[in-house]
């Protein structure tokens, strides 16, 4: 896999929802810059637009002004298909409930995705695999979700998001759904993804505890968005797996 070549930068960004017939502002005109391979992880009260942002970064949300730039990509010039196309060869994305298939295995739950790019059957394979290979779970590639722990399923999940070796993982809550344990295993996999692999990797946490696994973390607050330094990790501590054992 390569190192990412893929900085963010929002540039003046709003954005407006309609609730109850009124507009609730998101956003209000701010600016944000991610250099490539940066892990930043982004803190606020529920509704502050945390998720909101990375739908705007990985495509799947548009502003309703500024500009949003992944890498040398300016997103509002894209059209649906073609951001389609962009989004499943540069952005990964990783969710609090795996969003895993239930009657698909792990490997072909990787392989799902790779079936929107124009890989052949045997590239797709050896994508898979090597992803299942670098999240240690390798030797569950038959397995259904339902034969996985929380974490092997998280594991898995973040397997897919990167079988298509994008430059940007974006991550919501991706230890929320896990036990200490787990989440400590799932935090020290995105760790290596930065530190080993260069990926650009934003993740949404409510845990102060996670957020310190990040070189960045930035609050959302009322359409702001502040930022302060990483404190030192004195809560997650990184944890191995005990031989013969996933989370």
């Amino acid at each position: 896999m390569q190192e990412s070549q893929h900085g963010v930068e929002l540039i003046r960004v709003s954005r407006e929802y309609t609730r109850g017939g009124e507009g609730v502002k998101v956003f209000d005109d701010v600016d944000l810059s991610v250099k490539p391979g940066a892990f930043c992880a982004m803190m606020g009260p529920s509704g502050s637009g945390k998720s909101t942002l990375l739908n705007l970064v990985g495509g799947l949300d548009r502003p309703d002004s500024g500009d949003v730039i992944v890498g040398d990509t300016l997103l509002s010039e894209l059209g649906e298909s073609d951001l389609a196309e962009w989004r499943s060869e540069n952005v990964g994305f990783v969710f609090q409930g795996f969003n895993l298939v239930p009657v698909l295995t792990a490997y072909e739950n990787v392989e799902l995705p790779l079936l929107l790019t124009g890989l052949s059957k045997a590239e797709r394979k050896e994508h898979a695999l090597h992803a299942l290979e670098l999240v240690g779970m390798g030797d569950r590639a038959k397995h259904r979700p339902g034969q996985l722990s929380g974490g092997q399923e998280q594991r898995v999940a973040i397997a897919r998001a990167i079988a298509s070796d994008p430059g940007v993982i974006l991550a919501d809550e991706p230890t929320g759904d896990l036990d200490f344990e787990s989440a400590c295993q799932v935090l020290d996999l995105l760790g290596r993804l930065h530190t080993e692999l260069g990926k650009t990797i934003l993740m949404v946490t409510h845990d102060p505890r996670a957020a310190e696994r990040a070189e960045r973390v930035i609050h959302l607050d009322k359409g702001r968005i502040n930022e302060s330094p990483a404190a030192p990790d004195d809560g997650f501590r990184e944890v191995k797996p005990k031989e013969g054992e996933g989370a």
